[in-house]
């Protein structure tokens, strides 16, 4: 936060919703009306609408300590748009509700929207609504995203076969490895406050924790190369907790192979660093933002050859043959979801 700024009370709801409105023009042809009305108005021209809601709370979500305002503006943009990337669909606008204290200012305000327009930007966006509240606890973000697709496109949870092949981008891991070391330095420094933090050699993990990015590409190689997944989610929860509410859904079970899991060697030095598991990070870390989804067993080939970034690391199977993960020695341990719920 701005160590000296304009007081919210005094300039006034009205024109801090300005302020912010002259921020993020208009976009996107389905964009009608914008902030400025009780309600966006939005046309898709036919397509079926997907819409999802993000909240995050100081203390609980994010800490500022070590989360730069415009960070985390541009985070809660990404944790949003990925679970409408994960129904097959495109993101086309955002509508923001932010609660605030006494203690944050008008030009705090301005860094969360300056996040915001970052990701606005990137992901071609429009801030179509915007609502403000005072609080009594601190900082809250909300962000409803509203996207489009064709009825035949769209993909849920539910729609897992057995055989299926299970496939994830990016890798895993990383972001919780990036806050492990963020909270290392930030209890180094209560206790000595003229502590330097020791963040030098960790850009990359730090980076996927402060300022991830959501899975346009993986969704545009989807899109390109016609192939509709099964099943998928945004993969958010750590991999076994997201990897269960797709068997669930779909009534299967799967099998995960552990020597198939991408996780990326600075989460792996980070992990032995601090004498953790970069397995049990990828496992039920979370904060990753990659898509996990099922295809037929058929697609295969075309997976390896034109979805880069994208690996397979298991398969769907029969209900009753339960959830496993599967070791390098063929030893089969059941997979539990030990992290968010």
């Amino acid at each position: 936060m701005a160590a000296k700024g304009t007081d919210i009370a005094d300039f006034g709801a009205v024109k801090l919703l300005d302020r912010i409105s002259t921020a993020f023009p208009i976009s996107q042809p389905s964009t009608v009306s914008g902030i400025g009305n009780d309600a966006a108005v939005i046309n898709n021209s036919g397509k079926q609408t997907v819409a999802a809601a993000q909240l995050m709370l100081e203390g609980i979500h994010f800490d500022l300590t070590y989360t730069p305002l415009k960070h985390l503006g541009y985070k809660a943009v990404i944790a949003v748009i990925n679970k409408i990337y994960a129904m097959n669909a495109a993101p086309v606008q955002l509508l923001l509700s932010l609660g605030v204290s006494q203690r944050f200012t008008v030009e705090d305000i301005d860094e969360i929207t300056e996040g915001i327009a970052a990701a606005c930007k990137r992901y071609q966006l429009d801030l179509a609504g915007v609502d403000i509240s005072s609080s009594f606890t601190g900082l809250t973000v909300g962000i409803t995203a509203v996207g489009a697709a064709e009825a035949d496109q769209i993909v849920t949870r539910s729609g897992g076969k057995p055989t299926d092949l299970l496939c994830l981008s990016g890798n895993l891991g990383a972001a919780y490895m990036g806050l492990q070391l963020l909270r290392r330095e930030k209890t180094v420094f209560e206790a000595n406050n003229n502590a330097q933090p020791q963040l030098e050699g960790y850009n990359y993990i730090l980076q996927r924790y402060l300022k991830p990015e959501a899975q346009q590409e993986t969704f545009n190689l989807l899109t390109n190369n016609n192939i509709v997944p099964t099943a998928m989610i945004s993969a958010v929860n750590g991999l076994a907790s997201d990897t269960l509410q797709i068997c669930k859904a779909s009534n299967c079970g799967v099998r995960i192979y552990l020597e198939r899991l991408p996780i990326a060697s600075e989460t792996f030095r980070m992990a032995e660093e601090m004498n953790f598991d970069a397995v049990t990070a990828a496992l039920n870390g979370g904060d990753d933002y990659e898509l996990l989804f099922t295809v037929p067993l058929g697609m295969h080939e075309i997976i390896q050859k034109e979805l880069q970034g994208v690996d397979i690391i298991g398969h769907l199977c029969d209900a009753a043959e339960g959830n496993y993960l599967i070791t390098p020695d063929n030893q089969a341990v059941e997979l539990k979801a030990q992290g968010w719920e």
